[in-house]
């Protein structure tokens, strides 16, 4: 197998990412393309968390365990398989259990800091930013971790103005400079999918 392709895929938090990132394996389709996100690589965060909005800050760099997601991508680049750590959102552990992934011709890596990690954006053959309005974020957030993640909504809105609004100002926004396609997340994807499967030349 050739040298896998690895296309990077960052934005805000609720900014349509990780549905781009999907549309875009739907379209190059799953036996060719896979998606490694970075929320999987959250450290453990067990013994520090205290509540929602709480002293946690899981949008700051600190919180990602970049050393590991870099080596990843480093062996999926080699052609080995992977052991994608397991995070629980309601525990805030890392699970003692692994999903092993593949390498295959394209692999997407996803999540709002992608762009703004020197090791994994030097691994990405192509970064991409996904640019939402505030507002939309954070609508998109809220119904978010109150449905999946069953967290309480004055939390998660403590949160967003306490964390993720400053991280998103500090680290996510200034990141988009070191991207090659810039596209937006609240218009039809269909366009920006299509621009970018020709960006890359396709899949063989």
């Amino acid at each position: 197998m050739r040298t896998p392709t690895i296309i990077g895929i960052a934005g805000g938090s609720g900014s349509g990412k990780t549905t781009f990132a999907f549309m875009l394996r739907d379209w190059l389709g799953p036996a060719r393309c896979s998606i490694l996100h970075q929320d999987a690589y959250y450290r453990d965060q067990s013994d520090a968390f205290d509540c929602d909005g709480g002293s946690v800050n899981f949008d700051h760099p600190d919180a990602i365990d970049f050393d590991l997601l870099s080596g990843h991508l480093e062996e999926l680049r080699g052609g080995r398989p992977i052991a994608v750590p397991v995070y629980d959102y309601h525990s805030h552990r890392r699970l003692r259990e692994t999903h092993a992934l593949a390498p295959c011709p394209v692999t997407i890596v996803e999540g709002l800091l992608i762009l703004a990690h020197p090791l994994v954006r030097a691994n990405c053959d192509t970064k991409v930013f996904i640019e939402t309005a505030e507002r939309v974020r954070f609508a998109r957030r809220l119904a978010r971790d109150t449905r999946e993640r069953g967290r309480d909504p004055a939390g998660v809105e403590q949160q967003f103005l306490a964390q993720v609004k400053p991280m998103h100002d500090r680290f996510v926004e200034p990141s988009k400079e070191y991207a090659d396609r810039v596209y937006s997340g609240e218009a039809s994807m269909e366009p920006s999918i299509r621009d970018l499967i020709a960006a890359i030349g396709g899949v063989n």
